[in-house]
């Protein structure tokens, strides 16, 4: 996986799938180490549905935020939704 951006870096972004709030980032150095675990997924299309390559050489990794994670454990049934945020 030879992604790189500006300068030759990989920058990692990550987002949470629900809400959209940026969760983090990361710099080049700790970046090879995510590379290396998003290496390990077993299943293509669950790749796809978590990575997104963008044309500037940044990696977005669609996760979940705690706030987001909190209500979904106090409403378990918001999982069957495909958008239960408006």
């Amino acid at each position: 996986m030879k992604r790189k951006g500006v300068g030759g870096q990989v920058k990692i972004h990550y987002h949470c799938r629900h809400c959209d709030t940026e969760v983090g980032s990361l710099p080049f150095e700790s970046a090879a180490e995510a590379l290396a675990l998003i290496k390990k997924m077993d299943a293509e299309e669950e790749e796809e549905r978590f990575l997104a390559y963008k044309k500037d050489g940044t990696l977005s990794v669609r996760c979940i935020c705690e706030q987001c994670e909190q209500i979904l454990q106090q409403s378990p049934s918001y999982y069957t939704l495909k958008k239960w945020l408006q």
